[in-house]
């Protein structure tokens, strides 16, 4: 375990004084609201059962007090997908009096952030954020809720007659989880500005209160990250930006002390909405920029891209707004009907600004948005066969003086001189930082912070910092770079990984270890949810950042899915496994394709708000 993370202190606003206590069990169900949709490409809402929002259901929520844990058919659907909470949009406030989150726990890889893309304008089912892909019938489901759905909560007992007082003995209605509320929120999109409305702000604050009483008795982090967050939607979209930022802010705090990847992304981008509704739109855009890894599930990194060129339009950069829409519609293949009624609109909104006003400035590039600086790019002179280093303009920073040269990394480049068989390392400016009498032969990029060098250039590799201080002594065969504060290593002919302080957390006992994922890319070492494939004995498996085995080394090929593993079985067939190494769809299909779109179709009313 980590220390614990203190957020810095902030303005209080509304209630949010507890200071939570290490993480328990996942916590309630969160909603996947309905992401805006222009008034006019909104459908009619679904029938929905008793306990979701309803004409009544607004009436319910005002007379309420404590949310009701979800239905055991409502975690059946939660469970559906391995992390794909339904929030709402990052939304801007001011924060509470800090509480210290609970110290970052290891990813639990059971209990998956949201990882879905936005829903219609019509009530989304709530469903857990911290839940994954199980079997589901949901034909089942669907039939037990069309039950469900016939029973008119306000029905008068058995006995009654219409217009009859209801017995003073009757039991009031159950009230409704302020959670499944905000899912059910009929959001609109304004086709001037792009920004969500709500069909009812009163009923909106009524849901904001109950968020309240549930964070009142909140303590794990994964939950105060999820009630923080929907509660500053809330306070966006009913304009209290200052507790929208607030709120924010802390959600991102509490999801990074989590360690989960997909929730700290979608925290992330809430946050950057809220700084897009209060003009800080740099921020903003950085965000976006952060949250949108090719890791996460192609739904949900259309909906940061939609919602990134929603930022862009507001700046005027309309080419660039147009690239982020286009990226969302490739994405979902064009197979998303509210996502592509929702990028009409805004691409109407578009045509009219340009008619107006032009396109704006080119699009940047991603180093401009993210606020680095593009780093020297090593460059060759055939004539002298020396490596040099120039800027993004073409001109020469770092003479050719050198018979090697690594890109820069971190602000960092490991350089030969002909003269030397030993690497020095050098700053941007050109300057050495460990000169080559140091005696390293071999030489790894740095990452995170650290380097893995070698003294014969063979083995028993160790890591230094920039100071050239060592921080993880020799012994190590083979090691390869730092990520994640991972790194994979070989000693004694086995595989394992570190961590950045040296501590060994998976043991070198296997005979590979690497990751392939579903977008066709591997990873040399742990994915940003900190999972790893491992090999031994020709059988492959999954391992967590602690060393767990998720899955045992059982299958011939394993492949690391945004919120599942696939699977070959011996009969070359496919299926998947849910983040917690059980069944999730059966080794019947020809091809990993066939699987993931059958995992999407599992997933298909998810939808996360931002």
């Amino acid at each position: 375990m980590h220390a614990p993370i203190t957020p810095p202190p902030v303005e209080p606003t509304t209630a949010d004084t507890c200071a939570p206590a290490p993480d328990g069990p996942p916590a309630e169900p969160e909603p996947h609201d309905a992401m805006a949709t222009a008034p006019e490409q909104s459908s009619p809402p679904p029938e929905r059962n008793p306990d979701d929002v309803a004409t009544s259901g607004t009436t319910e929520a005002r007379q309420g007090g404590a949310a009701p844990e979800a239905t055991a058919d409502e975690t059946t659907r939660e469970t559906i997908a391995d992390g794909t909470a339904r929030e709402p949009a990052a939304a801007d406030g001011t924060g509470r009096s800090a509480p210290t989150p609970s110290a970052p726990e290891p990813v639990d890889t059971a209990a998956d952030a949201d990882d879905t893309a936005a829903a219609p304008p019509q009530p989304a089912q709530a469903q857990a954020e911290d839940t994954e892909p199980t079997p589901t019938d949901t034909k089942h489901d669907a039939d037990e809720h069309a039950d469900d759905d016939a029973q008119d909560p306000r029905t008068p007992e058995v006995g009654t007659h219409d217009g009859a007082e209801p017995a003073a003995d009757a039991e009031p209605p159950p009230p409704v989880d302020p959670e499944q509320a905000l899912a059910a929120v009929g959001w609109e999109l304004d086709p001037l500005t792009l920004r969500e409305r709500t069909p009812d702000p009163e009923q909106l604050r009524v849901i904001r209160d109950g968020l309240t009483g549930k964070l009142d008795t909140t303590l794990d982090n994964r939950s105060r990250a999820r009630l923080l967050s929907l509660r500053a939607v809330a306070s966006r979209i009913l304009g209290d930006l200052d507790d929208a930022l607030g709120d924010a802010r802390l959600a991102v705090t509490y999801a990074e002390a989590t360690g989960e990847f997909r929730r700290t992304a979608l925290a992330r981008a809430r946050l950057a909405e809220a700084l897009r509704w209060r003009g800080d739109h740099a921020e903003a855009d950085r965000l976006f920029a952060e949250a949108n890894s090719p890791e996460l599930p192609d739904r949900l990194r259309a909906l940061l891209h939609e919602h990134a060129g929603r930022c862009c339009f507001d700046q005027g950069r309309l080419t660039e707004a147009c690239l982020h829409f286009e990226r969302a519609l490739d994405l979902r293949h064009g197979e998303d009907a509210q996502l592509n009624a929702r990028v009409e609109v805004a691409l109407d909104a578009v045509a009219t600004r340009a008619a107006a006003d032009g396109f704006g400035p080119p699009p940047r590039r991603p180093e401009e948005v993210l606020g680095t600086p593009r780093p020297p790019m090593p460059t060759f002179d055939e004539e002298q066969e020396l490596w040099g280093y120039a800027d993004a303009d073409g001109e020469m920073v770092i003479a050719h003086r050198y018979a090697e040269a690594q890109p820069f990394q971190e602000g960092l480049a490991w350089v030969r001189r002909p003269e030397a068989s030993r690497w020095a390392l050098i700053d941007t400016s050109g300057a050495a930082l460990i000169e080559a009498n140091n005696g390293y032969r071999a030489v790894v990029p740095f990452s995170d912070g650290l380097s893995w060098v070698s003294m014969d250039g063979k083995g028993r590799w160790m890591a230094v910092d920039r100071m050239n201080i060592v921080k993880i002594p020799p012994g190590y065969e083979e090691a390869r770079p730092f990520r994640n504060g991972l790194a994979a290593v070989r000693q004694n002919g086995g595989w394992g990984a570190v961590d950045l302080t040296g501590e060994v957390v998976v043991p070198t006992r296997y005979h590979r270890l690497g990751t392939p994922l579903a977008d066709g890319r591997e990873v040399d070492g742990f994915t940003a949810d900190g999972l790893a494939v491992v090999e031994l004995a020709g059988r492959r498996g999954v391992v967590d950042r602690t060393g767990r085995v998720v899955v045992p080394p059982a299958y011939p090929t394993v492949v690391v899915h945004p919120v599942a593993f696939l699977v070959a079985a011996e009969s070359g067939r496919w299926g998947a496994l849910d983040r917690r190494g059980e069944p999730l769809i059966d080794p019947v299909h020809p091809g990993r394709a066939a699987v993931v779109a059958e995992i999407d179709r599992l997933l298909a009313d998810a939808s996360p708000v931002l």
